[in-house]
């Protein structure tokens, strides 16, 4: 038998690194850390951006997922859940290609917060001076 039980995907943004493992044949439930999906993702649009990948191939409704996201914040969890559910995607049917990559969903966001300078309060911003 070679079809395999599960699809598996790593995706990363920022901090954030993220597994997803799609089941087929699942009634479209989402797992995030052992969390109901939309529970762990409650912010407007973190969830939404997670499951797009799914919604840009018409296959919302045929598969369970289970994803473990560490590091980072909120925001950044769910767009490494997102690009570890297009790789998992990938990796069940290699035909989805084009519409993924159409989406802008497998090119890896490669922006990373900027060390802070000496001298600076911030990456950039120097520190004020009040005229006596």
């Amino acid at each position: 038998m070679t079809d395999k039980h599960y699809y598996e995907g790593v995706g990363r943004r920022k901090c954030s690194t993220a597994r997803a493992r799609l089941f087929p044949g699942g009634a479209g439930r989402m797992t995030v850390n052992e969390l109901p999906g939309r529970e762990y993702f409650d912010r407007l649009g973190d969830y939404d951006s997670a499951v797009s990948p799914l919604r840009a191939t018409g296959t919302e409704k045929q598969f369970d997922i289970t994803i473990v996201v560490l590091g980072g914040g909120i925001t950044g969890q769910s767009d490494a859940s997102r690009h570890a559910i297009a790789r998992a995607l990938l990796q069940l049917n290699e035909e989805l290609r084009p519409q993924l990559r159409k989406a802008g969903l497998l090119t890896r966001d490669a922006r990373e917060k900027e060390r802070k300078k000496v001298g600076l309060k911030r990456a950039r911003k120097a520190p004020t001076y009040t005229k006596r």
